[in-house]
């Protein structure tokens, strides 16, 4: 079941919901909550300053966790720039909580956003008890203009869900083998997923890595 104005508000009223700061009046939609541009920008580095001198950056996503970002933040009344075609990570304004064992969220673009050229590439899951600020993928997506945008703008929309099974908070942070990487963010974090799996990926051992881990098929 997705969650209409009625729902929201009453999960709201309830602590089942919670958003810092509070949203306001204007982000409150018939079946969702809008969200708000933040102040923290990653953009991503193309050279390190080494021994050996100014050096191309190489990214190997596997391996990188995070140091190819470089963040900045902005002052109110700034704002943000991005190039055709530049590529950047940017953080919401609220912090959100799901407080409750039967809501989840799923995250998507303003189509208002979208239209002015910029490519909010995002289709992703809050889970169960998430504390903490978002991040947005932007991306302009035209050859030649240059896009301002504003923090404290309305960027994206978060559509709330009810699970068909309440779950507690242990199972809640279980992702995989793993704990939740973002639950508690307060700034635009990069981490890693887990070793054991990196480590099997990366020499190519899949079929090792299936058998090692196959999954528990019994009910918890």
């Amino acid at each position: 079941m997705i969650l209409t104005r009625r729902e929201i508000l009453a999960a709201i009223k309830t602590n089942e919901l919670a958003f810092t700061p509070e949203i306001d009046a204007y982000q409150l939609q018939p079946h969702a909550v809008d969200l708000r541009l933040g102040y923290e920008f990653k953009l991503p580095k193309t050279w390190i300053l080494g021994p050996e001198g100014r050096k191309a950056l190489n990214v190997d996503p596997l391996d990188a966790n995070g140091v190819n970002l470089e963040q900045i933040t902005l002052s109110p009344g700034q704002y943000f720039e991005l190039l055709p075609k530049e590529f950047i990570i940017a953080s919401t304004l609220e912090e959100i909580a799901i407080n409750s064992g039967k809501l989840m969220a799923v995250l998507y673009p303003r189509s208002s956003i979208n239209r002015r050229g910029l490519a909010v590439d995002l289709s992703g899951i809050i889970d169960v008890g998430y504390k903490g600020k978002l991040m947005i993928p932007i991306i302009n997506n035209t050859d030649q203009q240059i896009i301002r945008v504003y923090p404290g703008e309305r960027i994206c929309q978060v559509v709330f869900s009810e699970l068909a099974t309440e779950l507690t908070s242990e199972q809640a942070q279980l992702h995989g083998l793993t704990q939740a990487k973002y639950h508690q963010a307060t700034k635009l974090d990069s981490k890693m997923d887990s070793v054991d799996e990196i480590g099997l990926i990366k020499q190519g051992k899949l079929a090792d890595l299936k058998k090692q881990f196959k999954l528990d098929l019994s009910n918890k």
